[in-house]
């Protein structure tokens, strides 16, 4: 039975008491934090930098960190994101003068490297850099905000994204994000997604278990 990766947002969590919320989302049996960077200028919100991702660590966060990079330009802030404790850091193809560069930063840092592809950005931007990427994020909204609804019509894009990297033989991983919730997560798992972005659906119960362990449960696939 695949092990698919759970990654709770904390864009959905408790700022208050956020070392403690993550904690918490991770005891219960979150496999990867989602670190939602915007910057008031590539989208439409101002929400956390290289320095709340340090304090986490500096917490006792271990489980690995997704940066997801919401802002441009994007290749200054690579260093700092990674010298925080990013594991993977992933970007928006119109937020680089030049992918194949920024791709190569996130790597010469020691990171993971990753493609952000926004609902209408076409599946054509991976095809030359395959080689230099170990993650493919996949919107199911338009980036900016929590608490959207699923795009139903992503559900083919990640049909044919999953068909692209199994041919391609390259160890890719599909991430998914963008109001991902119990009674759709069963078919995005079918059509080739490994990782799950969820906030909303998790941080809005107060028993992170319990919603983990349903979410899993229509995963057992």
């Amino acid at each position: 039975m695949k092990h698919y990766l759970l990654a709770p947002s904390i864009l959905s969590a408790n700022f208050a008491s956020l070392g403690e919320d993550i904690t918490k989302v991770i005891t219960a049996g979150g496999d990867i934090i989602h670190f939602d960077v915007m910057d008031n200028h590539y989208v439409p919100n101002l929400t956390m930098g290289p320095m709340i991702l340090k304090s986490l660590i500096n917490y006792g966060i271990r489980v690995p960190f997704d940066v997801h990079l919401m802002i441009k330009p994007v290749d200054n802030l690579i260093p700092a994101f990674a010298k925080a404790g990013a594991t993977y850091i992933t970007f928006h193809p119109e937020a680089s003068d030049h992918i194949d560069r920024t791709l190569q930063i996130i790597r010469e840092h020691g990171c993971k490297s990753g493609l952000v592809l926004n609902p209408t950005t076409s599946l054509d931007y991976i095809e030359y850099i395959m080689d230099k990427l170990d993650i493919i994020l996949l919107m199911s909204v338009n980036p900016g905000f929590g608490n959207q609804k699923f795009l139903p019509n992503i559900l083919n894009k990640l049909c044919k994204l999953r068909k692209i990297i199994d041919f391609s033989g390259y160890n890719i991983l599909i991430e998914i994000d963008g109001g991902v919730k119990i009674d759709n997560i069963r078919q995005l798992a079918i059509a080739g997604a490994d990782i799950f972005v969820i906030g909303s659906a998790i941080f809005n119960n107060r028993d992170y278990k319990q919603a983990i362990d349903a979410i899993r449960k229509e995963i057992s696939i």
